[in-house]
């Protein structure tokens, strides 16, 4: 049956066009129910059960099947997502409307819909004869789609009835929060309950309550009635005034140390209003880090400088906040005009960043209460109001919440419960919570992605060699960290006829088994990259690739791209090529094994041979790369080493850097240059590339201040300036100095970052030294990697092109996204340091250890313990203590604390413990034991003393 509707349109150029759009009706859509006589022959994929057995209902004792609408969609996802809640019928009007307002509760419904478990079953009501409706006149779009759902409802009871011939058919039951259109169903005879009616029916399942969202802002008793909130102003209105100049649009993001303090980085092109301040909780405003929001510039005399205060929200009346304006005073302090920034406060919410959090309960001092404070992982989030009769249950336990609302006369957010992860400090808990916390992709790959997978037992066929060169005959080699199973690199260096060397870098051809557009590269571009933790990789790609069939393990053949040069004994190139081949790697070594045989007296073999004269060569590469501006920087990483039973940390130190380190990394840089010439020459518009910007002078304040001290002339101009400086740094009675400005300078750095060449201008790489650069060499582990491939590959004709690689707006998207994930990952590899950090101070008890001032704050100073690679904070001031005398000096910078000074760089001795007071936020306690002050260097309890200065090491910068 076909409907057709037809309407004119009025042109740009002023004609009228006629458009037809026709929607065809159709009697073969089946109801869903296994077993259903007249519609099982059209029944395919996830069906409903034919006798329903859901949790007993107490409104509803026979069985049945729940429809719900779209808000319940939208808004109790956590619920419909519990395994207690099966056989859901999905309306076509429903899944587009929730398409339309939300993507993730889209996805999320949609993972839920195809879970055979569940029985949810999609029925396409806008296409059936019967359940098509048209919209009335008069009738809005929201209206005629709540119809359009009850007479699906209305219908499915009375196809039901035509299952079972007795009175025990299945009923289906329309759940909606909507009053009015739960009134009309009734009046159509149809059963319908809210949410929360229905939820609380389930007697035998009473913990689902928890799970409810909470949507009601007005009359709720757990919310002051005193108005503690400006209202926020419609979005019509906030489009108006971004679109006069009167509001600015932008991020929001809360800070860490301060509750009460955020900033908003305004969004366009606007250099003067770039960062606004926000300070005090009605400027705040309910904003939430990352939402997007419209900020009203304050007058310049209301202007406010950066608070220097760390406050943490620990108050536990939610709603004192008498209290509140009382710490917003502490951050008023004396300050010169210099100091003042842009200050505003927020007039409205664009658009929210809601997102599930993880934490803790901080359980109610009132016996009996249901009502809690929860408190997130990340103190940037406000604690949030929940509902829960488990709180004895989840006390001591890592929770997650979401945010379902945040009214004008609540201090908090209201939420609910969604999911307990188990016990705090377990060490699974607590890794799913950073994995979590840090939006990392970490859920088993799904079955359409492994059926792209090749089938196994694999070989190379006579297919996969066309356009590929055999180089199983070269003596290539891996050289790796220990333990390393995911193996992306080879080299191999042998001498020509001519007397001239050819050195080949080989790289895993990740993009032969990943091809454009599938399951498996769609799930790969999200992922981004793969993380490593502690004791756990995440990895981007499925093991059978990244331990595998792509991991350049030793004698066994594998697909690779390779890049080759012919240069002399300078390392200079005279030719580069490249092409996709076939390789037998003939030894996967450890930097430490490769070192070994460099320096042995007795081994003269055709691995150690060519090993050598990588080395060599890569000496004179990077002696280059210096004199032309590359940095040097020192980024202190460690390396534990665990307990073979249970796995615990038992010893921590810094990571020892050996010249194979320096080798491969100098054939890794020249190798990605080299591509990223050849792809931007080929693709001048779409070449993926990675750029380091310059930093800003500001960055360097407190590396130029700290030179200053010692003494130093420091130049930043330039990153050769900045290089000669740092390379001019030494002192005899202090060896360890170098490195800690090489620290310091790491800190003044900007994040490097993918972009599209079609999309900017400055590719230049600053920490580097290069005009120009990209990632070639780790595809196993890095997206960006397969897309050079896949250019390269077409460059060299060894590969066709698609769509996609050649619009460079979905590669700049690509590069966003990328970014974010590397970053994320960064972010989750430190807190699993840290988390594994803690652990080892857990088990080692009290440490002393030799350490050195890197910042100087107001009441602190941040030091690093060299051997551990630990930094930390010692406070002056702290609670319940008298308050010792603190003279600042900013221009030094410097911190007196009675008679005894302190400067970057000073050394210091300090106690280590593990402060576990706060069983959601554990954390590495410093104290200063020397110098001695009265009154604030505590005595020395240590179980261990350290007072060995380390060697002065280097590590490579991360590029």
């Amino acid at each position: 049956m076909l409907k057709s509707k037809t309407f004119l349109k009025k042109t740009r150029a002023g004609g009228v066009l006629k458009i037809v759009r026709e929607h065809y009706l159709r009697d073969d859509i089946g109801c869903g129910a296994s077993g259903c006589a007249e519609c099982c022959r059209t029944q395919e994929g996830p069906a409903l059960e034919p006798r329903p057995r859901d949790p007993e209902s107490s409104l509803c004792p026979q069985p049945h099947y729940l429809l719900p609408d779209t808000n319940v969609l939208l808004h109790q996802i956590d619920i419909l997502e519990d395994p207690i809640i099966r056989n859901v019928i999905v309306l076509q009007t429903v899944l587009q409307e929730v398409r339309n307002l939300s993507a993730p509760v889209y996805k999320r419904i949609r993972d839920v819909t195809s879970d055979l478990s569940k029985h949810f079953y999609t029925f396409t009501n806008e296409h059936h004869r019967d359940t098509y409706v048209e919209q009335e006149q008069g009738e809005n779009a929201n209206d005629r789609n709540d119809r359009a759902i009850r007479v699906a409802a209305k219908w499915y009871n009375e196809h039901m009835k035509k299952i079972t011939a007795d009175d025990n058919h299945p009923q289906v039951i329309f759940i909606t929060n909507d009053i009015k259109n739960k009134e009309k169903a009734i009046e159509e005879g149809i059963p319908a309950y809210t949410c929360e009616e229905y939820i609380k029916s389930l007697t035998a399942n009473p913990e689902l309550v928890d799970r409810l969202a909470c949507l009601s802002d007005e009359g709720n008793e757990i919310e002051s009635q005193k108005v503690i909130f400006p209202e926020h102003l419609p979005l019509s209105k906030l489009q108006q005034g971004i679109k006069s100049g009167v509001y600015l649009q932008g991020t929001f993001r809360a800070s860490r140390e301060n509750y009460l303090e955020a900033t908003v980085w305004v969004h366009g092109d606007d250099e003067e209003n770039r960062e606004i301040i926000l300070q005090g909780l009605r400027n705040l405003n309910r904003a939430v880090h990352e939402d997007i929001v419209a900020v009203e510039l304050l007058p310049k005399s209301q202007w406010v400088a950066p608070s220097s205060v760390v406050l943490q929200d620990e108050g536990q009346n939610g709603d004192d906040v008498e209290d509140e304006e009382e710490k917003e005073n502490t951050l008023k302090t004396a300050i010169n005009e210099k100091m003042l920034r842009p200050s505003g406060r927020v007039v409205g919410i664009i658009k929210r960043n809601w997102r599930p959090f993880c934490g803790m309960l901080s359980k109610s001092d009132i016996k009996e209460s249901r009502r809690h404070l929860f408190t997130p992982a990340d103190k940037r989030i406000p604690r949030i109001r929940i509902e829960t009769r488990q709180a004895s249950t989840l006390e001591g336990q890592r929770i997650i919440v979401a945010i379902d609302g945040w009214p004008k006369n609540s201090r908090y957010p209201n939420g609910h419960f969604v999911k307990n992860l188990g016990a705090v400090g377990d060490k699974e808990t607590e890794t799913e919570v950073l994995l979590l916390e840090h939006d990392v992709p970490h859920q088993p790959f799904s079955r359409a992605v492994l059926s792209f997978l090749p089938k196994m037992p694999w070989s190379i066929t006579e297919e996969d060699m066309k356009n590929r060169e055999d180089l199983r005959h070269l003596c290539i080699c891996s050289v790796d960290p220990p333990k390393c199973t995911d193996i992306d690199d080879a080299l191999h260096c042998r001498e020509l006829e001519n007397g001239n060397l050819e050195v080949g870098v080989h790289i895993a051809d990740v993009s032969h088994f990943i091809r454009p557009g599938n399951a498996l590269d769609q799930e790969s571009a999200k992922r981004g990259t793969t993380v490593y933790l502690c004791e756990k990789r995440i990895d981007m790609v499925p093991e059978l690739l990244s331990s595998n069939l792509c991991s350049l393990r030793s004698n066994v053949d594998r697909l690779a791209f390779s890049c080759i040069w012919e240069m002399n004994h300078n390392a200079e190139i005279l030719k580069t090529r490249f092409t996709k081949s076939a390789i037998n790697s003939k030894a996967s070594l450890t930097y430490a094994e490769a070192q070994m045989r460099i320096d042995s007296a007795t081994m003269n073999d055709d691995i150690t041979t060519s090993l050598r004269g990588l080395n060599k060569l890569a000496k004179i590469l990077k002696r280059r790369r210096i004199d032309a501006g590359a940095l040097i920087l020192s980024s202190p990483e460690v390396r534990f080493h665990v307990d073979s039973e249970t796995h615990d940390p038992i010893d921590l130190q810094t990571k020892e850097l050996r010249e194979t380190n320096s080798m491969v990394e100098e054939f890794m840089l020249l190798a990605n240059v080299s591509v990223a010439k050849k792809i931007h020459e080929e693709f001048c518009e779409h070449a993926l590339l990675r750029k380091h910007p310059a930093p800003p002078p500001s960055n360097y304040e407190v590396l130029v201040k700290a030179a200053k001290a010692k003494n130093l002339d420091f130049k930043t101009d330039s990153a050769k300036a900045l290089a000669d400086s740092l390379d001019r740094v030494e002192s005899p009675d202090f060896p360890y100095l170098n490195t800690l400005f090489r620290i310091l300078a790491t800190r003044c750095m900007m994040q490097a970052v993918y972009f599209c060449s079609g999309m900017d201008n400055d590719f230049h790489h600053y920490g580097l030294a290069s005009p120009i650069y990209t990632h070639f060499t780790s595809p196993i582990r890095r997206y960006a990697d397969i897309i050079v491939h896949r250019l390269l590959a077409v460059a060299i004709g060894a590969d066709s092109t698609y769509p996609d690689l050649t619009n460079k707006h979905k590669l700049a998207d690509l590069c966003k996204n990328l970014n974010f994930r590397h970053k994320m990952a960064q972010y989750a590899q430190r807190a699993s340091v840290a988390f594994h950090t803690q652990l080892f101070f857990k088990n080692k008890g009290i440490v002393n250890e030799e350490a050195y001032v890197l910042f100087v704050r107001k009441n602190a100073i941040v030091v690093l313990i060299p051997k551990y690679g630990l930094e930390g904070t010692v406070f002056f001031e702290e609670k319940d203590k008298p308050k010792p005398r603190l003279a600042y000096n900013e221009e030094m910078p410097s911190l007196k604390v009675e008679d005894t000074e302190f400067h970057v760089f000073d050394k210091v001795k300090v106690k280590v413990t593990l402060d576990s007071s706060n069983l959601q936020h554990q954390k590495i306690r410093m104290s200063l034991i020397e110098p001695q002050i009265p009154g604030v260097s505590g005595p020395t309890d240590s179980t261990t003393l350290n007072t060995d200065e380390p060697e002065k090491k280097r590590s490579k910068l991360e590029n």
